[in-house]
């Protein structure tokens, strides 16, 4: 009854911890059944069947969306991240009954182990196996910008560090309130005398209303020092007077349709909807133009008939435009083919400087292990068997009315990847665009867990972050990761074809400086695993 219990708890809690659910109080708690069970010592193998499980079905149901690609997406990836996250709460099973008794310190101690552990295992998600970054657990947090300050400091590794510290302190506090202290022994008709024998060997002093988790208060200290930190940087009651004009940025969303997008017969009606939307979002006086990921039928560079068309309406507009395209560098007789963000003014045509995609989706731009997969086809239908993938940050440098500005750019799913955002503001990136498809997925959660990872981007590297999709979340982030503009229609869907122009401003104390993490990149994964040695060695020793 425990094992089920737990499973169906833990299942409804990670899933309403994320997007598309407005719900992200759960992730304080989502881990604290099975936390709790751990206090028990269930037999490992019950557990740990109960909690892959309880996991493999979660991201089963936050991953359902791959089905609109293809089936075996979500039948695959979900028992392989199931079981990835799932090791995690076999350290969960070690430490806590461990715990039972301790020292103060000794606790705390293995509280931040867990913590660091989660942190560790986040990370390898990053770049194991080519790497999953989708849904860390701070992600969850993406409209609650009180807490996701910290990142500016750690990555997004702090805020799952602080969410799982509350998970243990949760449990921890249930623990020693209904196992530990009067509530228990009432329960279990036990003397509430002072001079008898207190459950785990307590002292008699911490009978009484008194009683407290440590683990939970220094938790709590914790998401306090977020929220602290929320205050004395983003100062939200003083912040309109550090907003400085940035550039007047519109968003051409076409939302093709990705039965069509590759179609050749299609190809001029697709560029019949860029025509339009670029004529509409030229009216509106824009300072810069955004087109999503692989926007147009044919590659921009590399297809001479498209590279003067798209030439021909930036200087029409008399706007640059900032694409993503299929780029095309051909040898001799052979091609490299590149999914690419390029830039085109009305004054100098497509620009020579380009960016390409560094991670490559697997099975979509390239196939793994060929050697061994070579039989199996990737499933976008364009170009050679291979993408090529680029070698690092190029920004795109934008003439505005306050002065030239660098774009870093981002295409498809690299925001979830924290590593790619840093490099391009080391290399001078004023904001970052993320031009992406997430037409892929049809219209059901997947867009707005996209947008979470573009929050916590923006947070880590104090830079604005623009967002271009075909269909989908299309808008503006803040330097706080606060979502200050998003395209939606008349019933507040992001999913139509529509264009959408705003006002960006910057905040004045970040321009020109790097945030903490900008400066010192992932030292807090160290950090995590020190913690978790620690953490481990503690409780070996206290035994």
């Amino acid at each position: 009854m425990a094992a089920l219990a737990v499973f169906v708890l833990t299942t409804a809690l990670t899933v309403l911890s994320f997007p598309p659910y407005h719900t992200p109080e759960f992730a304080y708690a989502f881990a604290v059944p099975a936390i709790f069970w751990a206090y028990f010592r269930p037999p490992l193998r019950l557990y740990a069947g109960s909690l892959v499980a309880a996991q493999a079905v979660s991201w089963g149901i936050l991953l359902f969306w791959l089905h609109n690609v293809t089936w075996a997406g979500p039948l695959l990836l979900a028992p392989v991240v199931g079981s990835w996250v799932g090791l995690w709460y076999l350290a969960a099973w070690w430490t806590m009954p461990r715990m039972v008794g301790k020292a103060t310190l000794t606790r705390i101690t293995g509280m931040l182990g867990l913590a660091g552990a989660w942190v560790i295992l986040e990370w390898t998600r990053t770049w194991f196996l080519g790497g999953f970054a989708w849904l860390p657990l701070g992600a969850s947090q993406w409209q609650r910008p009180g807490i996701l300050q910290i990142a500016a400091f750690t990555g997004e590794g702090g805020v799952s560090f602080v969410l799982i510290a509350v998970n243990v302190g949760f449990a921890a506090y249930m623990h020693r309130l209904l196992c530990e202290g009067p509530v228990a022994d009432r329960r279990l008709g036990r003397s509430l005398s002072p001079l008898a024998e207190p459950s785990y060997s307590l002292q008699p002093a911490d009978w009484g209303f008194s009683r407290r988790s440590q683990e939970f208060l220094f938790a709590l200290f914790l998401l306090l020092s977020c929220l602290c930190v929320y205050m004395v940087q983003v100062q939200p009651f003083d912040r309109p007077r550090f907003a400085r004009p940035f550039a007047r940025v519109a968003f051409v969303q076409p939302y093709i349709p990705q039965t069509l997008k590759w179609d050749p017969n299609d190809a001029v009606g697709i560029v019949r909807v860029l025509d339009e939307r670029t004529a509409e979002a030229a009216a509106a006086a824009p300072d810069l133009i955004l087109w999503p990921e692989a926007s147009a039928p044919a590659a921009v560079r590399g297809d001479p008939a498209m590279q003067a068309h798209v030439e021909g309406l930036s200087t029409r507009a008399q706007v640059p435009i900032l694409l993503g395209s299929i780029a095309i560098e051909r040898q001799g007789e052979s091609e490299r083919w590149f999914n690419s963000a390029m830039l085109v003014t009305p004054d100098h045509g497509l620009m020579p400087g380009y960016y390409s995609k560094q991670r490559l989706v697997p099975f979509g731009e390239y196939v793994p292990f060929r050697p061994l997969l070579g039989w199996l086809s990737k499933f976008v239908p364009i170009g050679p068997d291979d993408f090529s993938a680029g070698t690092g940050a190029v920004p795109l440098v934008v003439g505005l009315p306050h002065g030239p500005a660098a774009f870093g750019p981002l295409v498809c799913y690299e925001d979830t990847f924290p590593q790619l955002a840093r490099m391009n503001a080391l290399a001078g990136s004023d904001a970052l665009v993320v031009l992406t498809n997430d037409a892929w997925y049809g219209e059901g959660g997947e867009a707005y867990q996209h947008a979470a990872h573009s929050v916590l981007r923006a947070v880590e590297t104090r830079r604005p972050v623009l967002r271009c999709g075909n269909g989908g979340w299309s808008g503006w982030i803040d330097e706080f990761g606060v979502s200050r503009y998003v395209l939606t229609d008349d019933d507040g869907s992001v999913y139509f074809r529509g264009v959408g122009v705003v006002n960006v401003t910057r905040d004045e104390r970040w321009i020109g400086r790097d945030s903490f993490y900008v400066e010192h990149g992932d030292w807090f994964v160290g950090f995590a695993a020190i913690l978790g040695l620690l953490g481990f060695a503690t409780l070996r020793r206290a035994e």
